[in-house]
């Protein structure tokens, strides 16, 4: 599976997901981009795009993508906090429905 890593996560927790290839926003070359364009380049090259932000789901239509949408809960996104979720996310990355937000928290 190809994962987006949104810019607000640590790109340190690419290299943490397992069996899956995992990339940055700034490594593809996407830094600052509004999310509705960003998902709409994501869709045609990646299978989850993963972020922190849950006003994500409020902001647009998701279900005319065709990328799953996975938010991550956790205190901060530090990468304390967010290595605490990389089990429940690697659970869920194959089921993920695109068009959709799927929640991770602990």
């Amino acid at each position: 599976m190809k994962i987006l890593l949104d810019e607000c996560i640590d790109r340190r927790l690419a290299k943490e997901i397992e069996g899956h290839e995992a990339v940055t926003v700034p490594q593809a070359g996407w830094s600052g981009m509004q999310n509705g364009e960003l998902l709409r380049r994501a869709q045609g090259q990646f299978d989850v795009f993963v972020t922190v932000d849950r006003n994500l789901a409020f902001q647009l239509q998701l279900p005319q993508f065709t990328i799953a949408v996975i938010v991550l809960q956790a205190p901060t996104n530090r990468l304390k906090d967010l290595r605490s979720l990389l089990p429940e996310l690697q659970r869920i990355l194959p089921t993920a429905p695109k068009g959709q937000v799927t929640l991770v928290s602990l």
